[in-house]
C-alpha cells in the first residue's frame, strides 16, 4: 500500500510521545510531565506535556499535535508555492529538553507528517523532522555517540542518507546573524515522499525511535558532573542563541504561529531562563572558547 495513512502515523506518534516521556522521567526522582489537552480551531488539537523544575531537566516539553486547516500557511508553501490554497492536516511530535547541569547538552527532536488536499486533485504528502544536539561544555565522545546513533537511524535506507541529512541539519540549524551553528547537528529532512509512503514512514519511525538511544546515555553520563556559577552563567548565555534561532528561523515555530496554533505549546521550546551579554567573547584557551573553536562549525564527525 502506498497511499498515505495518516491514522497510522498518528498512532505511532502518540506512542512515541509516551515512550519518550517515560524514558526521560526515569532520570528524575520526583518531577513528572504535566499534560494538557487542547483543541485546534480548524479541527484536531494536541497533547502537550511539560516537565518543569526537575533535578535533571530544568524544563522539557514533548508535544503531540494534529491540526486541520483550510489553507496551508506561508511557512509551508514558501518552497512549494503550487500548494497554496490547499487544505491540510499536520501531525507531529516535537520536543526540546533543557537540562539543569551545564555539562548535559540541550536536545531537540521533531517528526512530522503533512497532507495537503484539493478537490479534484491527488493528495500531496510529505514527512519531515530530525534531531540535533546543543552542548555547552562538549565532549567529543558524546558528539561521536550522537552521530553514530544518527547514522544508525539511516543505515537501512541507503549509504547516502546519513551524510545528506547530516549536511542538511548543519545548514538548517545555522544562525546566519552569528555565523555559527546552533550546536553539533544530527539529522534534518523535509519534503520526504520520493520513497513512497511505506518506506518514508519507516524512516520517520527509525528517526523517532533513535532519539532516546542517542540522548539518554549522554544525560546519564554527565548529569552528576560538578559545576559552579561560571558554568551556569555560560549555559544561560548560550541558551540565548537557542531562543534566537527558534524565534527567527525555525520553520516549526513559524508554521505554528502562522497557522493559529496554540501559542503555549509552540513556545514550549524556549528555556525557562536565558541571558544575553553585550558583545561577550570567551577568553582564548578556556573551556568556553573550546565550544566556539571546535564545535560551532560544520564538521565531519564520523569521517565519512
Amino acid at each position: 500500500m502506498n497511499a498515505p495513512d495518516i491514522e497510522a502515523v498518528k498512532a505511532y506518534l502518540l506512542q512515541l510521545q509516551d515512550n519518550i516521556c517515560r524514558s526521560l522521567e526515569g532520570e528524575e526522582p520526583e518531577a513528572r510531565f504535566l499534560e494538557e489537552l487542547w483543541q485546534y480551531e480548524g479541527g484536531g488539537g494536541g497533547r502537550t506535556r511539560v516537565l518543569s523544575g526537575g533535578q535533571t531537566f530544568e524544563q522539557g516539553g514533548v508535544n503531540f499535535s494534529h491540526v486541520i486547516g483550510k489553507n496551508l500557511p506561508a511557512a509551508a508553501t514558501q518552497h512549494r508555492p503550487e500548494l497554496a490554497g490547499r487544505s491540510f492536516q499536520a501531525v507531529g511530535v516535537s520536543l526540546v529538553i533543557h537540562p539543569r547541569n551545564p555539562y548535559v547538552p540541550t536536545s531537540h527532536a521533531n517528526v512530522r507528517f503533512f497532507l495537503a488536499e484539493k478537490e479534484g486533485e491527488a493528495p500531496v504528502w510529505w514527512f519531515g523532522g530530525g534531531f540535533d544536539l546543543t552542548p555547552y561544555y562538549p565532549f567529543e565522545e558524546d558528539v561521536l555517540h550522537w552521530h553514530n546513533a544518527s547514522r544508525d537511524a539511516c543505515k537501512d535506507f541507503g549509504d547516502d542518507v546519513y551524510p545528506r541529512f547530516k549536511q542538511w541539519c548543519d545548514e538548517y540549524f545555522f544562525l546566519k546573524h552569528r555565523n555559527e551553528t546552533r550546536g553539533v547537528g544530527g539529522l534534518f529532512f523535509d519534503d520526504l515522499n520520493e520513497w513512497g509512503f511505506e518506506r518514508s514512514f519507516a524512516f520517520q519511525r527509525s528517526v523517532g525511535d533513535h532519539y532516546i538511544p542517542a540522548y539518554l546515555p549522554i544525560v546519564q553520563k554527565r548529569k552528576n558532573t560538578p559545576y559552579g556559577e561560571r558554568e551556569r552563567e555560560f549555559q544561560l548565555y548560550r541558551r540565548g542563541r537557542y531562543v534566537e534561532f527558534n524565534l527567527i528561523y525555525d520553520r516549526g515555530t513559524i508554521f505554528g504561529l502562522q497557522s493559529g496554533g496554540r501559542t503555549e505549546s509552540i513556545l514550549m521550546s524556549l528555556p525557562p531562563v536565558a541571558h544575553w551579554r553585550y558583545n561577550w567573547k570567551p577568553e582564548p584557551g578556556t573551556p568556553e572558547a573550546n565550544l566556539y573553536d571546535n564545535y560551532l562549525k560544520p564538521r565531519n564527525w564520523l569521517g565519512l
